[in-house]
């Protein structure tokens, strides 16, 4: 028997003890866990910018404070979450009580990815010790600075048999998957999350998968253009443009094309002055692999601003291209990067043209005046989520699930809908006795008319409550 099997099998004894169903160890846990995560933010922050000179401010925002406002908000309101939820009874079955109970599943395992290693990793991990399971955590081997302080703090608050880090690289995630788990929950590429489904589906393990795609940024001859350059020049290249809700390529309106590449380039000045390379608000790419393929992209383009690279350094300035072939490399995957791609059109049809080239993306932003014009591109494309005449800002409101659709993703997590992703909902009808009508039982001769009027008022009452 393996480590990891091992390990595995520890937590499964675990959870049978029934200690992890208990509201109140749960909530220790937590606050325990939000103690020490008190503690170490700098040590975290300080972390990240030696992985890959993440920005403090960045850290903050999308880290360490995202991740404690997460756990406050789950400490808050799990015991409602948790509650058994009533529900309108089927007339079919009066008299009874009809209940929802959250239950976990069990022993899960988390693959983290790189681009966000902090968050990434504890935020699905507090959602499932919130839901009762036990967890394995295996964060990314290219954020190994993170990646070590992540460990450190789940070694220091927890027992291994209730949540344990393994470290390693594609072969030992490869080794995780070969076991029978009672839910995975992945954050990566298109590929690697294929990968992750095929073993999923030997076992019949329910999954999350949390991928990506082209995000298209559609702009029209309405929208503010400054304030659209602001914007979009935040949510593309914070982070160093490695987000996976980050604009993709813009799809602009030919009649205001020029002015909103202006404004593009005074934002970018403005945001990281006009040399971005000594900008302390610039994160560099992760590692020498994604160094070389961002910068092949830019071979026999048209770039408009920025440009500059330094492989010594990772360093790949904010850059925006000029009308590339849809044929060409920039366009035919996710870029995941400083580089963005402005295509124009000049009607409905050439959005759509573009679009539909892709399967269905994480994320779809509209900037425009015209409400028409919104409303009709959020409800002609599918994708996960997005936002209008903003970017990337729907991650942040707890309220809303985040997660893809297609490929670019199944399940959603944050706030409720984490813990939620973690609960098996299990229906139960409890029966009365002091009534028991007749009707359902054979023989059933006479009975048709009777049980289609049964079945017609089970539906008025059930529609006609406002509770479900």
């Amino acid at each position: 028997m393996t480590m990891i099997s091992k390990l595995i099998d520890a937590q499964k004894a675990f959870f049978l003890t029934g200690d992890t169903k208990s509201i109140v160890f749960r909530k220790k846990m937590l606050l325990s866990l939000k103690s020490e995560l008190i503690k170490n933010e700098q040590i975290i922050i300080d972390a990240l910018y030696a992985d890959f000179k993440k920005p403090v401010f960045e850290s903050v925002l999308s880290e360490t404070g995202f991740v404690l406002s997460e756990l406050d908000l789950t400490i808050k309101k799990l015991n409602s979450w948790a509650k058994p939820k009533k529900v309108f009874p089927s007339f079919l079955n009066f008299p009874s009580s009809d209940t929802i109970y959250y239950e976990p599943y069990g022993t899960v395992l988390v693959i983290a990815p790189w681009n966000y290693p902090y968050q990434l990793s504890l935020l699905p991990v507090i959602g499932a010790i919130a839901a009762g399971n036990t967890v394995i955590l295996k964060p990314s081997e290219l954020t190994p600075n993170t990646s070590k302080i992540v460990e450190n703090i789940i070694k220091t608050v927890f027992e291994e048999t209730l949540v344990a880090v393994i470290q390693g690289d594609a072969k030992v995630a490869q080794e995780l998957l070969k076991e029978q788990w009672d839910y995975i929950f992945f954050t990566g590429s298109v590929n690697v999350g294929k990968v992750v489904a095929q073993a999923a589906a030997q076992f019949l393990t329910p999954t999350t998968l949390e991928l990506g795609g082209k995000n298209p940024c559609i702009i029209d001859e309405t929208a503010n253009i400054k304030l659209t350059a602001k914007r979009i020049t935040w949510g593309k290249f914070f982070n160093g443009g490695q987000t996976c809700i980050a604009p993709d390529y813009i799809i602009i309106h030919n009649s205001v094309k020029q002015q909103f590449i202006e404004a593009l380039r005074n934002e970018i000045e403005a945001s990281y002055s006009s040399n971005p390379k000594e900008s302390a608000d610039f994160a560099r790419i992760i590692n020498s692999r994604n160094f070389l393929r961002l910068s092949k992209m830019l071979k026999n383009e048209q770039v408009i601003i920025g440009g500059e690279i330094n492989e010594e350094t990772l360093y790949i300035a904010p850059t925006v291209i000029d009308e590339p072939s849809l044929e060409s490399e920039v366009m035919k995957d996710e870029i995941f990067g400083p580089i963005l791609p402005i295509l124009s059109y000049s009607n409905e049809d050439d959005i759509r043209k573009i679009i539909l080239r892709y399967h269905k993306p994480l994320s779809l932003y509209v900037f425009t005046t015209n409400r028409k014009f919104s409303k009709k591109m959020i409800s002609t494309y599918s994708f996960g989520g997005g936002a209008i005449n903003d970017t990337v800002i729907h991650f942040g409101n707890p309220k809303l699930p985040f997660g893809g659709v297609g490929s670019s993703g199944t399940g959603a997590y944050h706030g409720k809908h984490t813990f939620y992703t973690f609960s098996h909902q299990k229906a139960i009808v409890k029966k009365g006795n002091w009534l028991d009508i007749p009707v359902r039982y054979a023989p059933y001769k006479g009975k048709t008319k009777l049980i289609k009027l049964f079945l017609k008022l089970n539906f008025d009452a059930i529609y006609n409550d406002l509770s479900t």
